[in-house]
């Protein structure tokens, strides 16, 4: 590696950096604010170098990763979306003194880093190492209050699914390499030269596997049953790093694979996407209207906004990674707000989260700032106009309209609807009074400054939405320049 190489991946060497910094330190000294600013300030710093990584992009850094302008927008996304769990994170943990608590902050880094790297994948062996660094920090993030049992049962079912999932994406990959002999994405794709029906055939396979896999990673209908599961588990910060950092960095690797491979090319593989959304759509939606538990039924949701997210990737191009990439930007944001809401409602005394509707009952009289965030949120996953996810879910339709998408669109309208209904039952339950008066309650200064700056965000870019769009534009022309390069890269490896 040069120096221009150490300068491009920069972000991710001060992220391993922080992590190790913050392993020493508690060698030293045992201390949870200490630990807590060690990850928010080694966050900070990874975010503040990738100004610097763009100098240089793009640029191929070994055969594993490419530092782009798409690598940076979903790095920088990450990173910010890891910034806001961990502050949620040090503000749900500070009066939980029953276990340590300054590992989980490595964890949370490592898991970063693991985001990170699989978002600048450009080869097969890439994206495992950071995938499975990502899986396992998610792992002892989930399960870390070891002395609770519904976190311990979410940890073990994580697992159970990480395995089954890896074990698909390897022998998906494992198909594809003995067919084509690399696993730089651009290259092993029958669209990439000569194709024969056999080389097809297995491409088809693997692909099929890898899809799998993926589908297990985003709880994918029908690949999500313990999905729910995990989320009502784990701790409500945790939930939304599951939710945001690792779905995000999953489906945009999915996106930039797509688009590298000329996989949009096959229509079988477009097809069975296709129905996938429509599936995950309804049936997310459907299973959401029968709950009670908030966390489930954001579960349930999320299901349901990656099927809506399917929809702008069918698309296929550069639309698609314009319609992808904000949508994923309204989800993060949205989704961090909603799950920070639930972090610091909770109490310390509880073993359990604050997650039952009745739990928000009369929320807008006892602690009105949080109620109104919350209602904020939860608008904007339903689409409501003046918030940025009105504005995604219009360039998901309008994507989908471009590329003739009937049955997936009907999907998305209809659950739409019905997505509306069950987060009206969240906000009605805020809204309605208490039979006694109780005394309105403060909002922790750490946690209601990120609820601020998420609301400005959210409500910001819903209305003025044209630097947001400057920006994913910029790193969608830069992905569709990627199939040449990366064809490059194959060629001189080759020879």
């Amino acid at each position: 590696m040069s120096g221009a190489d150490a300068i491009a991946i920069l972000p991710f060497l001060v992220l391993a950096t922080a992590a190790v910094a913050a392993l020493l330190a508690i060698a030293v000294r045992r201390d949870h604010r200490l630990s807590a600013g060690l990850c928010a300030l080694g966050l900070v710093l990874a975010w503040a170098a990738v100004p610097a990584a763009a100098t240089l992009a793009p640029r191929q850094v070994t055969p594993l990763f490419v530092i782009d302008g798409y690598a940076l927008f979903y790095l920088g996304l990450i990173l910010a979306s890891a910034l806001a769990v961990a502050l949620f994170s040090y503000v749900y943990f500070a009066a939980r003194h029953a276990e340590p608590r300054e590992e989980y902050y490595v964890l949370l880094l490592t898991a970063t880093l693991g985001a990170g790297a699989v978002v600048a994948s450009s080869h097969f062996a890439g994206f495992f190492l950071g995938l499975e660094t990502l899986s396992i920090s998610l792992l002892g993030l989930i399960a870390y209050p070891r002395r609770v049992e519904r976190p311990l049962e979410a940890g073990i079912k994580y697992l159970i699914l990480a395995g089954v999932s890896s074990a698909f994406l390897l022998f998906g990959i494992a198909l594809i390499y003995n067919q084509f002999g690399t696993m730089i994405f651009a290259a092993a794709s029958p669209y990439a030269g000569h194709a024969t029906p056999l080389s097809t055939l297995y491409w088809l396979a693997g692909l099929a596997m890898i899809l799998t896999g993926i589908g297990f990673k985003l709880s994918l209908v029908p690949f999500h049953l313990w999905a729910p599961d995990i989320y009502e588990g784990a701790p409500a910060p945790v939930t939304a790093f599951v939710a945001v950092v690792s779905k995000s960095a999953v489906f945009a690797l999915l996106l930039r694979y797509f688009l590298v491979a000329g996989a949009f090319r096959a229509p079988s593989v477009t097809l069975a996407l296709g129905i996938i959304a429509v599936l995950s759509i309804m049936i997310g939606n459907l299973l959401a209207l029968l709950q009670d538990n908030v966390k489930r039924i954001l579960a349930y949701s999320s299901i349901a906004h990656l099927g809506y997210l399917l929809v702008a990737f069918l698309a296929g191009g550069a639309l698609a990674a314009l319609a992808v990439s904000l949508y994923l930007v309204a989800y993060a944001i949205t989704t961090l707000g909603a799950f920070g809401v639930v972090a610091l409602l909770s109490q310390p005394a509880d073993e359990r989260d604050a997650d039952r509707i009745a739990d928000y009952r009369g929320l807008l009289w006892t602690r009105p700032a949080l109620a109104v965030a919350f209602i904020v949120m939860l608008l904007s996953l339903a689409g409501m106009p003046a918030t940025l996810g009105f504005i995604a879910k219009f360039f998901a339709v309008t994507s989908g309209v471009g590329a003739s998408l009937l049955a997936p669109l009907a999907a998305l309208v209809v659950g739409s609807v019905i997505g509306l209904y069950y987060y009206l039952r969240i906000i009605v339950a805020m809204v309605l009074p208490l039979p006694t008066a109780p005394p309105c309650a403060a909002m922790p200064a750490l946690g209601g400054a990120v609820m601020a700056v998420l609301l400005v965000l959210l409500i910001g870019f819903g209305i003025y939405p044209a630097p947001l769009l400057a920006m994913i534009r910029t790193s969608a022309v830069t992905l569709a320049a990627a199939p040449q390069a990366s064809a490059r890269l194959a060629t001189g490896l080759r020879r």
